[in-house]
């Protein structure tokens, strides 16, 4: 595995994907990690939909306006929000954060690209995937992540501002 840091500054958003299955215990890795992430009070109202089949993918792409992504994904995860088991109301927004960022960092790590696509906070788009999915009231789609091998390479941008860091006052 990559050094973290590394991990940290070469993890890109890729939207092309090769046309090549993603090894389950991988995707199985992947999850585990955004299980790992912090949550408030330790709650974890995080909940994950695996869609691996390219028929159901390419209906939640019909959804969403931004979804070029899940074109060539393979593997697309939905992380969704409990809205009984965060710790006070809104917190599944930053936990479920959390989990998708640790999620992000596991697949670079283990050789995948991927690219978060936000559902959360289009409140339309939140009703129309809960309706598509049956999903329960307390469930609430909150992104998804494109998962797969990359067919495109990005190289590390220059992100460090100095101009954007301040001690002790603004």
């Amino acid at each position: 595995m990559e050094n973290t840091i590394d991990t940290i500054y070469d993890r890109r958003s890729i939207r092309k994907y090769l046309d090549k299955p993603v090894n389950p215990d991988l995707v199985d890795e992947v999850l585990r990690a955004g299980m790992f992430a912090p949550s408030a009070s330790n709650k974890q109202p995080w909940h994950f939909i695996v869609f691996n089949e390219k028929d159901k993918i390419q209906e939640l792409k019909n959804v969403h306006p931004y979804t070029k992504s899940l074109e060539t994904a393979p593997v697309c995860i939905m992380v969704c929000g409990d809205t009984e088991k965060e710790m006070a109301k809104g917190f599944y927004i930053t936990d479920c954060s959390a989990a998708t960022e640790n999620m992000l960092l596991a697949a670079k790590a283990l050789g995948l690209d991927t690219c978060w696509v936000g559902i959360y906070p289009w409140e339309d788009l939140m009703k129309d995937y809960a309706n598509l999915l049956g999903l329960p009231k307390n469930i609430i789609p909150f992104n998804f992540i494109a998962l797969g091998y990359g067919a495109e390479t990005k190289e590390r941008p220059r992100r460090y501002d100095a101009e954007k860091i301040h001690y002790n006052k603004w």
